[in-house]
């Protein structure tokens, strides 16, 4: 262990000490452990990440739009849509002559009750069919209908909506629903419609067929739900499966990282430039790909990814409920840390990444392929990059495109700077960067608890980079120094 280590070792001690003196009854609370450990944890995979560029002399900007880019593409890869199992697209609605032209043809009948919803103009209804007739020429089906109000509109999906003929209040909540619906599974939806106000949606538990009708339970209440409400059976759609979405977020990073590389060592663009342009351009890529809106992956996720970000290993569980753990992404960032330490310091990859970082020139007349060090350094940066957007994102459940992952670059150098990685390269370890991170996070989690205002975060954060920049800049003129006097020594003798 270096001195640089010991040193911020000892802060980290000092601060923690320091915290638990004054403010005991709030730091030391289990769940304020928790999060700590869980912002150290999600914050440290980006400060490794950023850490091997600095390594090869480098520095990578983008890494806080990288964070909201994959957030963002996350939740569109897992997006999920309920759809009736017999909905029609709308072609045509026209309620003055109470009229509505349905795509292909339809199982609906004389007398059925059918819901118009998703249009533009026309008011969404529960209305009655009162007449069919085909239009082959345009492959369509045109139902009159009784109860359609708005305006002309050529959008919408028509679905047949089902008498509820029974409600049981027990656990599980449990509707009987009129109709053999065989096809109504766990993790889908009924929506249930009031035939002239109100509108819930349900998650189903479980479904079975009864006779000629269907016994559906509930995963929640069933609300205002009652007999003269109408249901509207929904089908579940998830676009893609949770480890194809993630191996997919994680391989664009990749690829993103790849030309980063490509764009530093084939065109010699300075690294500043190149990863500055990433931060704008990816921001914005972001905030167009989900219109600029607000997005999460609601609770469509809370048993499978949930546990990622949220969950964790507990090691005290108390008589009144209470408990204490290690959240999992504690367990990512070890598992992280171990494979890169032994990455940097056991291969010799890792030595041609320090020794890139010491003297580019002198690597390369040393045989040493400096072009694909580089692409490496870059690529494992974006790449865990990745991985830590996708915990924040499962974490908060929240993206914002304007601000999400804004300034994360910020807090991942600062960690790697601390924990003894030089801005010119060719010095680091992981060990100091995860102490490094955990240090940024213990003095946000001050902020905090001492009440300091949080206008003065950032301007923390940039001392922190300063102090550390400055005791960088020192050891390296006291060792400096000291060779100077050894050498003299030598030669005197």
């Amino acid at each position: 262990m270096n001195v640089k280590v010991i040193g911020i070792s000892l802060l980290l001690a000092g601060l923690w000490l320091v915290m638990a003196i004054a403010v005991p009854e709030s730091f030391l609370n289990g769940n304020n452990i928790e999060n700590l450990l869980r912002r150290t944890a999600m914050y440290g995979v980006l400060g490794i990440g950023v850490a091997f560029v600095i390594i090869s002399s480098g520095i990578d900007l983008s890494i806080g739009s990288i964070v909201c880019l994959s957030a963002c593409l996350l939740t569109i890869l897992l997006a999920v849509v309920y759809e009736p199992f017999a909905g029609r697209d709308v072609l045509e609605v026209d309620p003055q002559r109470q009229v509505i032209v349905v795509s292909g043809e339809t199982d609906i009948a004389v007398g059925d009750q059918v819901r118009y919803f998703g249009g533009r103009r026309a008011r969404s209804a529960v209305v009655t069919v009162r007449e069919i007739i085909r239009e082959s020429e345009r492959a369509a089906t045109k139902l009159r209908v009784e109860g359609l109000s708005g305006n002309v509109d050529q959008q919408g999906t028509v679905s047949r909506v089902f008498a509820v003929v029974s409600i049981t209040a027990q656990d599980p909540p449990t509707v009987r629903i009129a109709g053999r619906h065989g096809e109504l599974a766990a993790r889908d939806q009924v929506t249930f419609v009031h035939p002239t106000s109100g509108l819930e949606r349900l998650v189903v538990a479980s479904a079975e067929v009864d006779g000629e009708d269907t016994l559906v339970r509930l995963a929640d209440d069933f609300g205002a739900v009652t007999t003269e409400w109408l249901a509207m059976p929904l089908e579940r759609h998830q676009r893609l499966p949770v480890p194809i979405a993630l191996l997919t977020v994680v391989a664009f990073a990749l690829g993103l990282g790849l030309i980063h590389g490509l764009l530093v060592t084939k065109l010699k663009l300075q690294s500043f430039v190149v990863t500055l342009c990433g931060l704008l351009f990816y921001r914005g890529v972001s905030r167009w790909i989900v219109d600029d809106q607000t997005v999460g992956l609601g609770n469509e996720y809370d048993t499978s990814l949930g546990p990622l970000a949220s969950g964790k290993w507990v090691l005290w569980s108390g008589a009144d409920g209470a408990s204490f753990g290690i959240p999992y992404p504690f367990f990512i960032l070890v598992i992280v840390a171990v494979l890169a330490a032994g990455f940097l310091n056991k291969t010799i990859y890792g030595r041609y990444l320090l020794a890139l970082g010491h003297n580019e020139e002198a690597a390369r007349f040393s045989g040493i392929n400096t072009d694909r060090m580089t692409i490496v350094a870059y690529v494992i940066s974006t790449t865990l990059a990745a991985v830590g957007g996708i915990l924040f994102a499962v974490d908060s459940n929240s993206v914002a495109p304007s601000s999400f992952g804004n300034f994360f670059e910020l807090y991942a150098i600062a960690a790697a700077v601390l924990g003894g990685c030089s801005l010119r390269g060719g010095e680091g370890g992981i060990l100091g960067v995860v102490i490094g991170t955990a240090v940024m996070q213990t003095l946000y989690n001050l902020i905090v608890l001492m009440k300091v205002s949080d206008t003065l975060e950032f301007a923390i954060i940039g001392l922190v980079i300063l102090l550390g920049v400055v005791a960088d800049e020192l050891v390296k003129r006291l060792a400096s120094r000291r060779r100077a006097t050894v050498e003299r020594r030598r030669a005197s003798d």
